[in-house]
């Protein structure tokens, strides 16, 4: 029984098919749309402040260290900062975009658990 293909024998290649005929009196471009290029406004994202929050217990140098530690200020301040939240009950440790903010207070509250301390750290829109 013969074996019929659908593949050309290996050494015929198979012409490509004609492309059909332009219809007589039609532009090529008829019908195309031309859409205007319109920029982008693109708005930075909100910051927000972290705040840290007196309380009568936290050692001041445990805030000092916090400080240091997790939103890198030097040593003078961060024992400014520290001052700051001892006599007005808070203080600003950073400005960061949605996501470094949340961040930064979750490894805050996570820091003080672990030390055993009750410091609060806060975010809120700047």
């Amino acid at each position: 029984m013969p074996v019929l293909s659908v593949f050309p024998p290996r050494n015929q290649s198979v012409p490509p098919p004609p492309a059909p005929p332009l219809k007589p009196g039609r532009d090529e471009g008829e019908g195309a749309v031309v859409v205007e290029r319109q920029t982008q406004k693109t708005e930075p994202p909100r910051l927000y402040q972290v705040l840290l929050l007196n309380d009568d217990f936290t050692p001041m140098e445990f805030v000092v260290m916090v400080l240091q530690e997790f939103f890198r200020h030097d040593l003078d301040t961060a024992t400014q900062i520290m001052l700051k939240i001892h006599h007005e009950g808070r203080g600003v440790c950073g400005v960061f975009t949605k996501d470094v903010a949340a961040t930064k207070v979750e490894l805050v509250l996570a820091a003080s658990r672990r030390a055993g301390h009750p410091l609060q750290c806060i975010m809120e829109a700047a």
